[in-house]
């Protein structure tokens, strides 16, 4: 596979409340990119991300799922999350890596309390934020007051970028107000014609292009000077501050698409493309001794290990960002908490359940790695002696308690280890021994968070277990 240099890595993460669409979204930007032949639905089980038998059961997604796209000589990498607040620990670990969130509004339903939950996780992380209102082309879609909600909600910050000129089943035109284009899209969907802003639009849309100008100046002094010079921007100086201001969160870009019909997606690609800081844009990371840590090629190799999957006939699957310097095959580093030395003999790109081999990682960049012995979620791997340990990812409390007990006695002695692979998985499940109850009990974050437990053993490990 092609390795890209840090300026070309873009890596967002798809947030937002439960049935907003992230999943198709994530599958429309596949299918944009050409690295799809035939997009994938919820509906028939055969998307990219919700690949695991319990997302096709319950028709929405309980993994985060890692996968890339290119898209104009830019790699992105997308993490699809779960919309329900009992798998949180997902939404968290995958903000935590991310560069840019991207957040789902669905077009009928507005701001939502899934929304606002997730909310308050990403600003927590001060991660640029990117609004993506979805499923416009639905009859009951309600773009103007979407927006009306979103700014009462999360402030000035939220910036039109488009717009649709016509919305439910007749939805297939965008105003862009950076371009000051129409797209016009074909009744299947797909690739849009660019054509001139209708007399019936140019007012609307000057007004909001103006506003946008202002929005892009009030970000960079010198930018402020050219907009009183001029009384405008170009394009390159507005992506300019649009960037800036998304770093600072006082730009939060809106956009409108249908990526069930496979309208918009490329358009904000493109965004995310040229406007969307990188990793070596972002302000450094935090280290557990109170430094900072600078997303450079040329620096350390520091990797951060973010999620683990335990895979049937695979084992351990780790997935990392690099944070500094760059990883190749073979490497071996050293995890400065365990004291203990790790040799990456593989490195993959993963899409989904695909694996794709690659020899080399520069910074910024997301992969994953088989069988590490020693190295979990929220450690650090570093070049050895560098003693560099990445701020740890902090997960909420556990908000239920269950004790916890296998139907077959004879599975008494594996229960534990199970459950502590399940943990490896998942750290918002937690597991202990009450000696006082002689019982095993188990934590989550809700009743959802341990059916999904319970289904795991059953399925996965084939032990039957109840909650009392």
């Amino acid at each position: 596979m092609k390795v890209y240099d840090d300026k070309h890595i873009k890596n967002i993460v798809l947030v937002g409340a439960t049935k907003s669409g992230k999943t198709t979204l994530a599958e429309d930007m596949l299918f944009e990119a050409g690295l799809l032949n035939r997009r994938g639905t919820v509906e028939e089980k055969n998307t990219v991300s919700d690949y695991h038998e319990i997302e096709h059961e319950r028709g929405s997604s309980v993994y985060a799922t890692c996968m890339h796209t290119e898209w104009r000589d830019y790699k992105i990498n997308i993490i699809d999350t779960p919309g329900l607040d009992d798998f949180i620990g997902e939404v968290i670990s995958s903000l935590r890596v991310a560069d840019t969130a991207v957040l789902l509004l669905n077009s009928q339903n507005g701001v939502e309390v899934g929304t606002e939950l997730i909310w308050n996780y990403v600003q927590d992380f001060r991660k640029p934020i990117l609004f993506a209102v979805n499923q416009v082309d639905h009859p009951k879609s309600d773009f103007d007051n979407t927006i009306e909600q979103a700014k009462k909600r999360f402030g000035k910050a939220v910036t039109v970028m488009q717009y649709p000129m016509t919305q439910g089943e007749s939805f297939d035109c965008i105003i862009d107000l950076l371009k000051m284009t129409m797209y016009k899209f074909p009744a299947g969907g797909g690739k849009p014609q660019k054509l001139p802003i209708p007399d019936s639009e140019k007012e609307r849309a000057n007004q909001l292009h103006n506003e946008l100008v202002e929005k892009a100046a009030e970000n960079d002094e010198k930018l402020m000077e050219k907009y009183f010079e001029k009384g405008t921007l170009d394009e390159d100086e507005m992506r300019e501050g649009l960037m800036l201001g998304m770093l600072h969160h006082d730009v939060f870009p809106v956009f409108c698409l249908s990526a069930k019909k496979n309208m918009g997606s490329g358009r904000m690609m493109g965004f995310i493309d040229n406007v969307a800081p990188s990793a070596t844009q972002l302000f450094p990371e935090k280290l557990q001794d109170g430094k900072e840590l600078p997303c450079k090629p040329e620096g350390p190799t520091v990797l951060f290990v973010f999620k683990t999957l335990i895979e049937p006939h695979l084992g351990k699957l780790s997935f990392f960002k690099v944070m500094s310097g760059e990883v190749s095959t073979g490497m071996d580093l050293e995890n400065p908490t365990k004291r203990q030395t790790e040799r990456l003999n593989q490195l993959f790109i993963m899409d989904g359940k695909n694996r794709n081999a690659i020899n080399k990682l520069t910074a910024g960049d997301i992969g994953a790695t088989l069988k590490l012995k020693d190295t979990s979620t929220n450690q650090t791997l570093c070049a050895p002696g560098k003693d560099i340990i990445v701020e740890p990812i902090h997960f909420p409390e556990p908000r239920i308690r269950t004790a916890i007990v296998t139907k077959n006695k004879a599975d008494d002695d594996k229960l534990g280890q199970f459950l502590n692979e399940i943990h490896q998985e998942d750290p918002t499940l937690l597991v202990e021994y009450s000696r006082e109850l002689k019982q095993v009990i188990l934590s989550g974050q809700g009743e959802l968070h341990l059916t999904a437990t319970k289904w795991r053993l059953s399925h996965i490990y084939k032990m039957e277990v109840e909650y009392i």
